[in-house]
């Protein structure tokens, strides 16, 4: 089983607006919650370990995850919901972020290892769960000891800026988790962030001197992706959309696709990553690229299945 911890929420984005009142549209959410059913709708064993709340909005979320096969690992929580709300301001969206003492949160070292299941053999973790608190702790300690254990440990922290606070705290935290990672994939965006005052090839030198993942990847939104993995580099062009809806979900997708190329081809070693190939990196980021760009055909994060890959 492939193990996915991080975020689970409720967005609420803004689709109308007039002097009586504002209306939003509800969708399901989170780069951990969306990479799990990503990974899932592509026939892999998934299992959630984050709690997912026993509210109405967690019944929504939960009701989603099992009917695309993933298995929630961890005990509904009594806490509400996390919840995003865009609102939107001459035409340019505005977050804020209600997650103090949510479902999601509900995690500590003991929950987690008592949850992790026996035959788990990688653990990605992702976003929001790891830029504060004591939670964010948690996952950190939790993600170490499974690299330790010679778990295949895989990370995306789709950084998000406006809810980091304290900047060297949270690089920190991040760099602890990127020395213990054999998978990292990070955007254009989350690497400007890391590195703001070099151009986008120095930092991808001075990320891959400073990291020890066997395979690195880098998304660049319209213009593909890179690989790196034992000296080999791979570029890979997005895939064409016939008809762009949105990009939702579309990083969660990719990530998801990685995960599952590589578990269903028997990849989710320490040992097998860093015999990784050439050929089979550019195979992988390839149809990483193909579902990406299915899922930006449709409304939110709405992952393609093994079927419409192939």
């Amino acid at each position: 089983m492939l193990v996915v911890g991080g975020d689970n929420l409720i967005d609420l984005i803004e689709i109308s607006r007039d002097d009586a009142a504002v209306s939003f549209a509800g969708a399901r959410g989170g780069s951990g919650y969306n990479t799990a059913r990503a990974t899932a709708r592509q026939g892999q064993d998934v299992g959630f370990i984050t709690p997912i709340a026993k509210d109405n909005l967690g019944h929504f979320l939960a009701d989603k995850m099992l009917a695309d096969g993933v298995n929630l690992l961890s005990p509904r929580s009594g806490k509400p919901s996390s919840l995003a709300v865009v609102t939107l301001v001459k035409g340019q969206p505005s977050y804020q972020f209600y997650r103090g003492d949510t479902a999601e949160r509900q995690v500590d070292l003991p929950s987690l290892h008592a949850h992790f299941p026996k035959d788990g053999r990688a653990f990605h973790l992702t976003s929001l769960s790891i830029i504060s608190g004591a939670d964010a702790e948690a996952w950190a300690e939790f993600f170490v000891s499974k690299h330790k254990a010679g778990i295949v440990t895989t990370l995306d922290p789709n950084v998000r800026p406006m809810l980091i606070s304290d900047r060297e705290t949270y690089l920190a935290r991040l760099w602890h988790l990127m020395w213990h990672a054999d998978v990292i994939k990070l955007s254009d965006e989350d690497l400007e962030w890391i590195y703001p005052e070099l151009s986008f090839e120095a930092a991808c030198e001075a990320l891959l001197a400073k990291a020890t993942a066997k395979l690195t990847i880098i998304t660049k939104g319209a213009e593909g992706a890179i690989g790196y993995c034992k000296g080999h580099k791979v570029i890979v062009p997005a895939y064409p959309v016939a008809t762009l809806i949105d990009t939702v979900g579309a990083g969660d997708t990719f990530m998801g696709t990685v995960l599952s190329e590589l578990n269903g081809a028997g990849l989710f070693t320490q040992t097998a990553l860093s015999e990784l190939t050439q050929e089979r990196l550019q195979d992988l980021l390839s149809k990483a690229a193909k579902a990406a760009a299915i899922n930006c055909g449709r409304e939110g994060c709405d992952p393609p299945s093994s079927a419409e890959l192939l």
